[in-house]
C-alpha cells in the first residue's frame, strides 16, 4: 500500500511540475487556489463522462449493489485517511497508512461476509419463488 501512495504522489508532483511550467512559460500568472480550481474542476468532469456511463449501465443491468459497493469503498477510504490524519494532527496517535490498509482490508472481509449471507438468502428466494411457478 506504502508504494501504491508514493507512486500516486510521484505523479501528482509530475503532473503538478509539469502544469506550474505551462503556467509560468505561458504567462497565466494563476495563483495556486486558481489552479486548484481549474485542475479539480475539470479532472472532475472527465471523471463524470468516464463514470456515469459505466453506473448508468450496472444500474439498467440491475447491478446496484455493485454501484453502491463503489461509492461505499470510496467513502471508507476518505473516512480512515481523514482519521488517520486526524489522529496525526490532534496527537491522539500514529499516521499509518498500514491502519488505513487494515481499516479497507476489515470493509473488505465484513462485506464478504454480508455477500456470502446475501447469496444465500437470495438463492433460497429463487428456489421458493421456482416451487410456485
Amino acid at each position: 500500500m506504502r508504494t501504491i501512495v508514493y507512486y500516486l504522489v510521484y505523479w501528482i508532483a509530475v503532473f503538478h511540475d509539469k502544469i506550474m511550467s505551462i503556467n509560468d512559460s505561458k504567462e497565466f500568472f494563476l495563483n495556486d487556489k486558481q489552479l486548484h480550481f481549474l485542475v479539480i474542476g475539470l479532472l472532475g468532469l472527465v471523471m463524470i463522462f468516464i463514470i456515469y456511463p459505466i453506473f448508468k449501465s450496472l444500474a439498467e443491468s440491475g447491478h446496484v449493489m455493485v454501484v453502491a459497493w463503489i461509492y461505499v469503498f470510496t467513502v471508507i477510504l476518505v473516512i480512515t485517511f481523514a482519521i488517520e490524519i486526524g489522529q496525526w494532527y490532534s496527537g491522539t496517535g500514529v499516521m499509518e497508512l498500514a491502519d488505513v490498509g487494515y481499516g479497507i482490508l476489515g470493509f473488505l472481509a465484513i462485506f464478504a461476509v454480508f455477500s456470502v449471507i446475501r447469496g444465500i438468502y437470495h438463492a433460497i428466494l429463487r428456489l421458493i419463488r421456482k416451487d410456485y411457478d
